[in-house]
């Protein structure tokens, strides 16, 4: 097998440096981080390895990646598929005998298994990981996790970001790891991996992290996203017709642009929040998210009724709480383990906007 190194994806060369690492340490909190999906080798296509894959552990740290290719506006499950084939393919033509990295994860929030037998190793039990070709320094020791995009100025988009918090606490959970263990590529190596702004929100990263194992504190807290200016999708689109249900002005368009910003703004000066235009749990819960169920109408029913749709639901987003939309809701609610009534509260909002 050839010297296990890793280089950025789209051909930047990489130096090695000294080992900083951070040592293992016991997962904080009592609470249960719940198995997020993670899509196979087998699922997404990826041909078999080239050699056999060794099993060595257990890891010491989590070094986070980004791909450094474009940051593409297709997020859908088949671009998710298309990012691992190709990394694939890029790093067989560096002659590597598989996937470097245990785990990518898209700028949609899919998460994909990376090197085979990586799920062998959170199944067994054993604490073990397959050796890998992410890190020069920390191939022994430390699980990689591509992120799909180049984040040297800008940063990953909501569903990314939340699906990599709930990867890296499940890990943490799993390996017995602090947050504390999640680490840069470059804090390692000679790279600009995970970009400068990617990496200046390592350290939100593990708290987010934290706040999900229960920061020691033994409470389960709902998975809610954590919202910013320049952010996209259908989770911005639902803060914002529920922001226009509380009464202030905001698009509907799916991007949290500046007249968004001033909207949740004024929504949590309303509330006695901290006016930082930041939509996460104390806002969501404040609530913004209020309860919708059968009879209802108006712009928070369309926040329903987008985010059903977005999770795969046939529901017509107009706006009407009926027959159909409460059909979809309990359907969802069934799929999630969620009390089965067809109302949408906290508990079934956090799920849906997750």
């Amino acid at each position: 097998m050839p010297a296990i190194t890793r280089r950025t994806l789209l051909g930047s060369a990489l130096g090695a440096a000294a080992l900083t690492g951070a040592a293992t340490h016991n997962a904080p909190g009592a609470a249960a981080v719940e198995r997020p999906s993670i899509i196979g080798t087998a699922t997404w296509g990826a041909e078999p390895a080239r050699e056999p894959i060794t099993m060595v552990g257990p890891p010491r740290t989590i070094v986070v990646h980004h791909t450094a290719s474009a940051n593409v506006s297709d997020v859908s499950q088949q671009a998710a598929y298309d990012i691992a084939r190709q990394i694939q393919q890029w790093h067989f033509a560096r002659g590597w005998a598989d996937t470097g990295q245990h785990f990518t994860v898209s700028r949609g929030g899919f998460v994909l298994e990376g090197r085979h037998r990586t799920l062998e190793g959170l199944d067994g039990g054993q604490r073990q990981f397959p050796l890998g070709a992410h890190s020069l320094s920390q191939n022994r020791t430390a699980l990689g996790i591509e992120n799909q995009g180049t984040y040297t100025s800008t940063l990953p988009p909501a569903a990314q970001w939340q699906s990599l918090v709930r990867l890296c606490a499940f890990l943490c959970q799993t390996y017995a790891l602090a947050p504390s263990a999640i680490q840069g590529h470059r804090t390692f190596d000679s790279t600009d991996c995970p970009g400068d702004a990617f990496f200046a929100e390592l350290p939100r990263l593990r708290t987010d992290v934290a706040a999900l194992l229960g920061g020691g504190g033994g409470t389960t807290q709902r998975p809610w996203p954590v919202l910013r200016p320049g952010a996209t999708g259908f989770r911005v689109t639902c803060a914002q017709r529920l922001l226009r249900q509380a009464g202030h002005e905001a698009p509907t368009g799916g991007v949290f642009d500046d007249p968004t910003t001033a909207a949740v703004k004024a929504f949590q000066s309303s509330r006695s929040l901290d006016p930082d235009g930041v939509v996460g749990r104390l806002t969501w819960e404040a609530p913004l998210a209020l309860t919708r169920r059968n009879g209802d109408r108006g712009e928070g029913v369309r926040a329903v009724q987008t985010a059903l749709t977005a999770r795969g639901a046939s529901v017509t987003v107009d706006g009407i709480f009926g027959s159909v939309t409460q059909a979809a809701v309990e359907r969802f609610q069934d799929a999630q383990g969620l009390t089965v009534d067809g109302v949408v509260g906290l508990d079934t909002w956090s799920r849906l906007l997750a």
